[in-house]
């Protein structure tokens, strides 16, 4: 994947000390998560660039927007990314792990989302830094929720993307934190494809919710995107 700085209509992510570069799941969350809220604070677990972050920053008139990212060079991209943008003033990194600051935090967040590493399986990329990103022990799903159950205030929402295989478990394991989906969108690569789903975006939210669920296709063949994913991420596309 390329090292090149990555720009968007509004800001620019350099990506050059970070293992994971700007992807279509961060896209497809940044512009997915629900903001009718108004959120007032935004945490982004694990943030890597900063780009779902900074996605919410120029989506959204939150006050607070942290992230929080535990390898050291893809913090120091994140807050140099947050500097270069136009909502710097908003946008904080911390570098700590999850576990660390749910400790530490006394303060609850309006909005959490996270594009959390899932790759269960034992498969090397032969980049370190890379596979430590992608790997689930780096950041386990029981770890990730039992932090958004600290960190979240009682009329908050959280925002995640897995893969499809994941979504049951890990809506079992939110249910066991008083966290349920009320937003779902599965997502498939292409028409072609449309009934192998590859991601789940999930909203949650504390007691039981009415599920608003639908379905998202990328492509119509390659490089020709369908009219709801160029609609969901055209604010941000230099060329959408």
């Amino acid at each position: 994947m390329s090292d090149k700085p990555f720009r968007f209509k509004e800001f620019t992510i350099a990506q050059d000390q970070c293992a994971m570069k700007v992807g279509t799941d961060g896209v497809l969350l940044g512009a997915w998560a629900d903001i009718s809220g108004n959120p007032f604070s935004v945490l982004d677990i694990g943030a890597g660039t900063g780009l779902i972050a900074l996605m919410l920053a120029q989506r959204s008139n939150a006050e607070l927007i942290d992230a929080l990212e535990i390898d050291g060079p893809a913090h120091g991209q994140c807050v140099e990314n947050f500097e270069n943008s136009p909502w710097n003033d908003r946008l904080f990194c911390y570098h700590a792990s999850l576990q660390e600051f749910a400790e530490e935090i006394e303060d609850s967040y309006d909005l959490i989302v996270s594009n959390p590493p899932f790759y269960t399986e034992n498969v090397s990329s032969g980049n370190k830094q890379r596979d430590l990103a992608r790997a689930t022990q780096a950041l386990s799903f029981t770890d990730l929720l039992d932090a958004v159950a600290v960190l979240l205030s009682e009329t908050g929402s959280f925002h995640v993307i897995l893969p499809f295989k994941e979504e049951l478990e890990f809506r079992e394991m939110a249910a066991a934190r008083r966290l349920y989906p009320y937003r779902m969108t599965r997502v498939a690569g292409t028409e072609e494809k449309k009934n192998d789903m590859k991601r789940s975006l999930l909203s949650f939210a504390f007691g039981a919710q009415d599920l608003k669920s639908d379905e998202l296709v990328i492509e119509k063949e390659r490089h020709r995107y369908t009219d709801r994913y160029i609609e969901l991420t055209r604010d941000f596309y230099l060329n959408m």
